[in-house]
C-alpha cells in the first residue's frame, strides 16, 4: 500500500558490465553483477540480468543467499550451475549464493531474483493484492478515481 512511483530509463542508459575475457556480456536492469550496479532503484532487493553468451563463456555470478532466484533462457542453450538448459526453458534454482552459466554456443538469457515476500495472494483482473477485502477495496477505488497519480522519480 505504498504510493505509486515510475522511473523511466531509456534503453541506452541501462548500465552494462563485461567478462574479464570479454565472452559474458551482462545489462543490469535491476540488481548489480560484474561491478556494475542498476540506475534504477527498486523498493526490494531484486536482480534483473539479461545476459549475453558467446561460445565458451563462462562466469560465476554471485547472488544474496536468501534470495530466489530463476534462468530463463530465450537464445541459444546454456548450462546453468552445471544443468543444461535449452532457449525457452526456465531453471528453478535452489538455495545457493552463486551461479555459473556457460555456453558452447551464443545464448541470451535473463537471471531473475529477489527476497521471496511470503505474503498471501489474491488477484482479480489487474488488482493483486493481500486479501479479497483489499481487491474489493481496491476495485472501488478505481471505480472512484482514487487510485491515485504516479510520480516519476529522476
Amino acid at each position: 500500500m505504498t504510493a505509486p512511483r515510475y522511473q523511466e530509463i531509456s534503453r541506452d542508459r541501462i548500465p552494462e558490465g563485461n567478462s574479464a575475457d570479454g565472452l559474458a556480456q551482462v545489462k543490469v536492469v535491476a540488481g548489480e553483477a560484474l561491478g556494475v550496479r542498476a540506475a534504477i532503484d527498486t523498493r526490494t532487493p531484486i536482480s534483473f540480468l539479461h545476459w549475453t553468451l558467446a561460445s565458451g563463456a563462462k562466469v560465476d555470478v554471485p547472488l544474496p543467499r536468501d534470495h530466489a532466484a530463476y534462468v530463463y533462457v530465450f537464445a541459444g542453450d546454456a548450462r546453468v550451475s552445471g544443468k543444461d538448459v535449452r532457449e525457452g526453458e526456465l531453471a528453478i534454482l535452489g538455495e545457493g549464493d552463486a551461479l555459473e552459466l556457460a555456453s558452447s554456443e551464443s545464448a541470451q538469457l535473463l537471471v531473475l531474483s529477489g527476497v521471496p515476500l511470503d505474503e498471501p495472494v489474491v488477484q482479480y483482473g489487474p488488482f493483486v493484492m493481500n486479501t479479497e477485502s483489499e481487491i474489493r477495496q481496491a476495485i472501488v477505488d478505481y471505480q472512484s478515481g482514487r487510485l491515485g497519480e504516479i510520480a516519476r522519480s529522476s
